[in-house]
């Protein structure tokens, strides 16, 4: 009996699996359900095969949840490797094109050589939810915006003078839309009448709102092509992005509930510019375990890669892969952090005064704060902002 390697090709209905044992040799071949019997068989065959295994699969979540689940709830060493990294070892492989089973196969041999593969593990259940839910906000913010874009466009077809006096973001001029469309129907309500609707219908500053809309009225008298379909279009995107408004609120009201059960919420949520929200994206996309990175580099997905060729040597580039979505969290706290934070505001004028771009000022600064939550998450501390170099003498 040998070690035994194991790749599976996950599937939304199907997985196909290939065993391998040291020499590459394929000793299992399947196409199994995506069902919790034929899994546990599988597994009970492959086990069977060797004294210890090692699985790859190329999905971290979705599909292969289930298979996940059973394999590290009997622990089970998985490693994840990525489509894409799947399709470039794929070519030096025999046989062309792409099948389940020759995908299954090079995911075992790529987890036979290779040393860099992330290890699955199961997230505490709070991280979890974190996940799903951060998940799902993004997700409806995507379509907030594209909705607001499609309204923005129907209406400038019949109203171009309103569409640019309104930020069709907010409550208040949403609500307006979701009532009057036209420049007639606005002229027709007058300023006081339009004023007392948008009060009634508890709008901010409603006096304002009236008579923005009015004026911009008074200014187009013409009716244009289209225009009483348009406004029923209007009215209902108005009030698809009032109803998106509304689940995005729910959603941060349920995240932040959730944050707060971990035992990192203290610590994360201390650091200036990560709010509940860029908090919880944070930790939906790390799990919470700094260890799974290694250093602050790796996560900042900034660790150097060699670049060397020849004579030259100690060239070394930015890795091409890296989490996105955890960038964004850093790039983004860091611009809210230059707008509330002392200290952040004076590195960032200081790479400002060195001759950096904004953008690399933003960047430089985003990298610092990496190494700060490192530490912060390494110690179990909160953030203390230092004093300025004259305060503190």
């Amino acid at each position: 009996m040998a070690a035994i390697w194991a790749g599976i090709d996950a599937g939304k209905a199907h997985h196909h699996c290939v065993a391998i044992d040291e020499s590459g040799r394929r000793l299992l071949s399947r196409r199994v359900a995506n069902d919790e019997p034929e899994l546990l068989e599988l597994l009970a065959d492959i086990l069977a095969l060797g004294d210890e295994v090692t699985w790859g699969i190329d999905l971290a979540d979705g599909g292969a949840a289930l298979a996940i689940a059973l394999l590290v709830n009997r622990d089970q060493p998985v490693h994840y490797i990525s489509g894409r990294a799947i399709h470039r070892a794929s070519e030096s492989y025999r046989g062309e094109g792409k099948a389940d089973a020759k995908d299954a196969a090079v995911i075992a041999d790529q987890v036979r050589v290779r040393r860099d593969l992330h290890p699955l593990r199961t997230g505490d259940d709070t991280v979890i939810d974190l996940k799903i839910l951060t998940g799902r906000r993004m997700d409806l913010v995507a379509d907030r915006t594209r909705t607001v874009n499609r309204l923005r466009a129907q209406f400038t077809g019949i109203f171009p003078g309103l569409e640019r006096a309104l930020d069709l973001t907010n409550t208040g001029p949403l609500t307006l839309l979701t009532g009057y469309q036209t420049p007639a129907a606005i002229r027709r309500i007058g300023v006081k009448r339009l004023e007392t609707w948008l009060r009634n219908r508890h709008v901010v500053r409603p006096d304002r709102l009236a008579e923005t809309a009015v004026q911009a009225a008074e200014r187009q008298h013409t009716s244009l092509p289209g225009e009483k379909l348009a406004a029923t279009l209007v009215h209902t995107l108005a009030k698809e992005v009032m109803s998106l408004n509304q689940q995005v609120a729910e959603l941060a009201t349920a995240i932040e509930a959730r944050f707060r059960d971990h035992h990192t919420f203290e610590v994360i949520t201390s650091m200036p510019g990560l709010g509940i929200i860029l908090g919880a994206e944070f930790l939906a996309a790390t799990g919470g375990d700094m260890t799974a990175f290694g250093t602050a580099d790796r996560l900042a997905g900034f660790a150097p890669v060699p670049r060397d060729s020849g004579k030259l040597s100690g060239n070394l580039r930015r890795p091409q892969r890296y989490n996105r979505r955890l960038q964004r969290v850093f790039h983004t706290s860091a611009l809210f952090s230059i707008r509330h934070c002392e200290e952040s505001r004076r590195f960032y004028d200081r790479k400002r005064a060195e001759g950096k771009r904004h953008t690399q000022a933003v960047l430089a600064l985003a990298r610092r704060r990496v190494n700060v939550l490192w530490a912060l998450l390494r110690d179990g501390r909160r953030y203390e902002p230092a004093l300025p170099a004259r305060a503190a003498a």
